[in-house]
């Protein structure tokens, strides 16, 4: 099975804009005191899950992404975790509840305001999931478009599987900080990814290794190419 990253389409065409943001989210952490790493993660989103329930004092601190202490973090995720999806990976900077704001501009039957965010408009989401695709779960945005024909848009929330193969990392990086975790690498070039901890059940996914980068099985990319779905580009990754 191949497996591809999706990428933003940047033909001048797609001129589309979303001036928008999730209502919630746990905060940044403060600094480690072993490792000095803190602030808060970029790529983890959950717009299906709705926090709107919680009493008003904890929903104001889930508005909020100052730094807060560890013990703050780890009360907050036990507090949000009964309401998101099962094995839902809860890190500081992780975002919940559908995209709220303006919209403007051209957008394809994809879009990906960021390479971590992809949005998908009905009509192409109906047909991916006809066609038989799996684990595509989307939420639709809260959006007021300034234009007159606007995009019924779908915000996908995703799964997260896969890790970068040994082979693609350095062999002298440093293990994990004994205390917060953090793991001391950036993004490798090229990548390679793990056979093994690749999910053999979905078609779209986010990699747990890297939560900035989605990921497309090859049966994905194939079903986009024949129904001539616009708006993103894939770059076939290789694995292991």
């Amino acid at each position: 099975m191949k497996f591809y990253q999706l990428k933003q389409d940047p033909s001048p065409r797609y001129t589309g804009n979303l001036n928008a943001s999730h209502p919630w989210g746990l905060p940044g952490v403060e600094p480690c005191p072993t490792c000095k790493c803190g602030g808060a993660g970029t790529g983890l989103e959950y717009p299906c899950v709705d926090l709107s329930g919680l009493p008003p004092h904890e929903l104001k601190k889930l508005s909020d992404f100052w730094p807060v202490p560890p013990a703050e973090i780890e009360r907050l995720r036990e507090l949000v975790r009964p309401l998101a999806p099962k094995g839902a990976v809860l890190e500081p900077g992780t975002l919940f509840g559908p995209l709220k704001g303006t919209g403007l501009g051209y957008f394809g039957q994809l879009f990906m305001e960021d390479p971590w965010s992809l949005c998908v408009r009905r009509e192409a989401l109906e047909q991916l999931k006809e066609a038989g695709l799996r684990g595509l779960h989307g939420c639709p945005i809260q959006v007021r478009f300034r234009t007159k024909h606007a995009p019924e848009l779908f915000e996908m929330q995703l799964e997260m599987h896969g890790l970068y193969h040994p082979d693609c990392l350095p062999p002298d990086r440093k293990p994990p900080c004994p205390t917060c975790g953090n793991e001391f690498f950036t993004r490798p070039d090229p990548v390679i990814l793990d056979a093994a901890s690749l999910p053999s059940d979905l078609d779209l996914f986010r990699l747990r290794q890297g939560s900035t980068n989605i990921l497309a099985s090859e049966r994905f990319v194939e079903t986009v190419r024949r129904l001539e779905l616009d708006g993103v580009l894939f770059q076939e990754l290789e694995v292991r």
